[in-house]
């Protein structure tokens, strides 16, 4: 399910796909999602100008200290949005008619593949403006820990790790929402062709946007 490499045959595979089967959707999750969906930069920029604020109202240093508290949180917002746009431009999401796969790692690549037929179900939540995330159910206990999959992982799930999908934008969604109706009826083929999933029934599948 997990492969560790350093070349890629096809941009965000770890091998070529096998006959018959193609690319669905490929693309990189947008970094200014990554930053305020993972790495919450609008609450820090908030929390910085309200210290600034206190500092300037309640005396003491001043305009001087409001002017530094907010250079710092410029600072601060900036090494923010570079870790969000390295974690974005080393990930690709490539959608087949079988399997989604996640490739990520901006030290070392990893690559997950997780079959279509595993996905009991996908939820989807807002992203930013244009964008939303998309938490993976399996339908059985995802093999990695949490860490291995962060940021693609959704947050608190420590114990059993969801995979998540971040900052794809409406149209990919929707490709999405028809691969995985599309999956259900191959759930069966795929337990036969690989023992290790689930034996569960069908289930249907849909993408809702969580309130």
């Amino acid at each position: 399910m997990i492969h560790e490499y350093e070349w890629e045959p096809v941009r965000g595979l770890p091998e070529r796909l096998p006959n018959g089967e193609e690319i669905i959707w490929q693309a990189s999750p947008d970094w200014r999602a990554v930053a305020s969906s993972v790495l919450h930069i609008r609450w820090v920029a908030a929390w910085f100008v309200g210290v600034a604020c206190f500092a300037f109202v309640s005396g003491g240093t001043g305009l001087t200290g409001a002017l530094v508290t907010l250079a710092v949180g410029l600072l601060g917002c900036g090494v923010i949005a570079g870790l969000a746009w390295a974690q974005a431009r080393t990930t690709v999401y490539t959608l087949t008619g079988r399997r989604l796969v996640l490739r990520f790692g901006v030290a070392l690549t990893k690559c997950v593949n997780l079959p279509l037929a595993m996905v009991a179900s996908a939820d989807a939540k807002p992203a930013g403006s244009r964008h939303h995330d998309v938490a993976l159910t399996t339908t059985e206990r995802f093999p990695l820990a949490y860490m291995q999959m962060w940021p693609h992982v959704r947050p608190g799930k420590f114990a059993k790790p969801v995979p998540m999908l971040r900052g794809i934008d409406s149209e990919a969604l929707t490709l999405l929402a028809k691969a995985l109706a599309a999956a259900g009826p191959l759930r069966r083929a795929s337990v036969e062709a690989a023992p290790s999933l689930s034996t569960a029934p069908p289930q249907s599948v849909a993408i809702g946007v969580a309130a």
